[in-house]
This record gives structure tokens, sequence and C-alpha cells, in this order.
């Protein structure tokens, strides 16, 4: 039996070191924020799904493609979202809504068609003042689209060195792109050894499309994400993942390129951002996970744990969570649901309902506003 147990023991060493000498990442130390979970103004709730049992929420462009990231209306009239083999779609908002509107219409009525396919995957999408369609491709980089649909590639490097994961943008009325970098050490292959290893490389980045310019404007992110220009180019928000937090950089005022937090000890980890009509939408797709916020100071079992099959490696709850934001950083909508739409990536607003996307479905969401 001893020796039973001592064979056991050994074996066990050998595969989590093993697992040690296999693993990609190579962990620091960090200190999450407190985390005050789902209380007071982040209160539980089911109203991203139905309001007094009546169902808010229906789904769209259902099995089109894995992963419609993030959703942009366009002056067209068409909704855009983009999918994990490259391509983007669109289809006409209008006839979403009078789907949406109807109870006895099939949400396979709804035409699509391909717009363009990037041979990335396209994340972050917005229209530039010229109706050019400016995507943040993970693979590809920073790309833009004309109404021609020939695509040009904006930048995909910075100092001589390739941008892994070009994630989320936003575009200034000057002109200007800003842009997130993800991360420095991890593609969109490898996003998930990020988290494990804390080393904090994201970046928020600008592009002037007169000059051709590209300027590191913020860094040492825990993956930098969703961006957002205030109104009057005001200041230009990104949000934290990691950390689940969101800064800010002062673009005019007496706090030019100043940097401070617009709003912190966020429940849940925030992805993308959109703006409309005075409220910041941020998109939150997973509550923080206590798992990977305990073992913060571990390092050697978070390498470990980079040494398992990648597969392994996913969030440990499915979540809807969507809040709005004033532009003085007060939280006016708390919209959540256990039900329905999981794993939000992002919120547009659109004519009172808010169009969902998500890395983790097959499908877009709509929910009318309560």
């Amino acid at each position: 039996m001893k020796k039973v147990i001592l064979l056991t023991f050994v074996v066990l060493g050998l595969l989590i070191m093993t697992a040690w000498m296999m693993s990609p990442v190579r962990p620091v130390a960090w200190m999450p924020d407190p985390d005050v979970g789902l209380s007071a103004q982040f209160g539980a709730n089911e109203r991203l799904y139905e309001l007094n049992n009546t169902a808010l929420q229906k789904q769209y462009l259902q099995d089109v493609g894995e992963g419609p990231e993030d959703i942009v209306i366009g002056d067209d009239g068409y909704l855009y979202t983009g999918y994990q083999d490259g391509r983007i779609v669109r289809v006409l908002v209008e006839e979403v809504l009078k789907v949406y509107q109807n109870e006895n219409a099939s949400t396979t009525d709804i035409q699509y068609e391909e717009f363009v396919n990037t041979q990335g995957r396209p994340l972050g999408l917005r229209f530039d003042a010229q109706g050019n369609l400016i995507v943040a491709d993970a693979l590809k980089g920073l790309i833009s689209i004309d109404k021609q649909r020939n695509i040009s590639v904006l930048a995909d490097e910075f100092d001589g060195k390739k941008l892994l994961l070009v994630d989320h943008l936003d575009i200034a009325e000057d002109g200007t792109i800003w842009f997130s970098d993800a991360s420095a050490r991890y593609d969109i292959y490898g996003f998930m050894y990020d988290f494990l290893e804390a080393t904090s490389t994201g970046r928020l980045l600008s592009y002037k499309p007169s000059t051709g310019e590209t300027e590191v404007r913020m860094d040492g992110l825990f993956f930098a994400n969703g961006v957002a220009v205030a109104p009057n180019d005001e200041f230009v928000l990104i949000n934290e993942t990691g950390r689940a937090k969101i800064h800010r950089l002062w673009l005019k005022g007496d706090k030019t390129g100043s940097r401070d937090i617009f709003l912190e000890h966020l429940p849940g980890m925030p992805d993308n951002l959109s703006f409309k009509d005075g409220i910041f939408w941020v998109s939150l797709i997973t509550l923080r996970d206590p798992l990977v916020e305990g073992l913060a100071q571990n390092t050697f079992l978070r390498r470990v744990i980079g040494g398992l099959p990648k597969a392994m490696l996913k969030a440990s709850s499915h979540y809807a969570f969507v809040i709005g934001v004033t532009s003085e950083g007060k939280v006016v909508h708390n919209l959540q649901s256990s039900k329905g739409y999981q794993s939000i990536t992002t919120a547009t607003e659109h004519e009172g309902h808010l169009f969902l996307g998500s890395l983790a479905n097959s499908s877009i969401a709509v929910a009318k506003l309560p």
C-alpha cells in the first residue's frame, strides 16, 4: 500500500513538473482590487432578459458564424458584425427591429449578406467620417475597408514589432483612431495565457490618418480592451479587463495628457465600450473569478495551470451583464441576467434597444431597454 501511495505521489509530481516546464506563461504576482460583488448599484437582476415576466430579449443571425464580437450600425442603415472565420456580415437593422416587434415573425426571415472577409479575425468595428469601416483585426492589425470593399492596412506594427492582438477602437471627431493592443505577449489564439501571466503588457494607441503615425498613449494595462472617445474629444476611455476597471486619458482642458481612473471595483470584467446619447455602454463579459484572483500571488501554480491543455483554460462562469455610465462616471443602467444570451462582449444602443454580441455565441441578441 505504501508503495502505491509513493508511486502516486511520484507520478503526480512528474505531471506537475511536466506541466510547469511546458507552460508558456511566466506569471508575476499581482494584487486584485476588492470585489464588491453584485451589491449596491450592481445588485443582481434579470433586466437584460425580462421585465415583469415579459421577455425583452431575442436572438438573431443564428448559426451564421461563431463569435460576433462587436456590432456597429452604419449611416447606411446596416448592422455590421464580424466572425471568427474573418467574415464581416451586414443586415438591415430596420428588418431586425421589425421582426423583434412582431411576435409572429420568424428570426430566420432576416436576410443578411457577407460584406467582406478580412482573412483575419475582425473584433472592433467603427465607421470614420468618410464612410470607411475601420476594423480592429486581431490577426491583421488596424485595417480600413472602403465603400468598394477594398481592404488596406493602417497599422500592424509599432517600433518594428508586430501588434499581436489589436482588439477594439473608436474614432475621435478630429479623425484620430484610438485602438487597443490587448497584449504584447500573446495573440488571439493564446489570449487566455495573458490572464494567467498578468504581466500587464496591454496598450492604448492612436493612429493619425493624415500622417500615418502610430503612438503608444497608455501602457502597463492588464489586457487592454474596449475603447471609447467622449463627445468633443474631451477624453478617451479604455477598459482594463484583467483589473476590472476603466481608465481615462484626458485630451482637452487643464488635465490634457494626464490619466486617471474613470470607474473601478467593477464586479465583472469589462470588454467593449460604446457611446450613444450621453451614455457609455460597458459590456462585462464575465463576473470576476475568485479562483483566478485568489491565485494572484501564486506564480508557481499559475505556471502549472498554463501547461494544461488550452481547451481547459476557460472562464469558470457565464453571465449576462451590461452597464450604462454617464460621462461623469455615474452608473445609470444596471442590466443583468442569469438566463438567455451570455458572455456579452458588446452592447450597442439603437432606438431604445441594445444589440448584443459575444465571443461565445453563434448569434447576436436584441433587448429592449427596460
